[in-house]
């Protein structure tokens, strides 16, 4: 029982990360609660950490980000290939973390704690018990 706890935790826990961050971009939490507060500040913020993407990309990249972090959000939250969008948001979240490190340095990527969010999603990842998971509801019914 203390795993499936421990894993519907990790799945809350990387999915409403990802969904704050979102709503911050979008300009949903308050000004003095946020990183970005606003999309354009996000884009910045997407071109300060990838300088070696052409200006003309950074907009598609930053929308790429934000769809891949409410998609692997929502998946997350019911329990759709748990296992599979786990290990892409380990992925996703470790990607953040190499740009952040190379292009401002390590300081960003320990204060936001984005290789413990990575780490967890990886870990989230091979948990194999199902609990509160749309793929064993789905199974049961079939």
């Amino acid at each position: 029982m203390q795993e499936k706890i421990i894993k519907l935790f990790l799945r809350a826990a990387i999915s409403l990360g990802f969904i704050s961050a979102v709503a911050d971009r979008l300009g949903y939490w308050p000004k003095d609660a946020s990183t970005w507060y606003s999309w354009d500040v996000f884009l910045e913020y997407t071109a300060l950490i990838n300088p070696i993407v052409p200006e003309s990309l950074i907009s598609t990249l930053g929308t790429i980000a934000t769809v891949l972090e409410v998609v692997f959000a929502c998946c997350l939250i019911i329990g759709y290939k748990t296992e599979l969008f786990a290990k892409l948001s380990g992925f996703l979240l470790l990607s953040f973390a190499l740009t952040m490190t190379f292009s401002t340095g390590i300081k960003g990527v320990f204060d936001y704690s984005v290789l413990a969010a990575s780490a967890s999603a990886f870990a989230l990842s091979i948990i194999k018990d199902k609990y509160f998971e749309l793929d064993a509801l789905l199974k049961k019914n079939n």
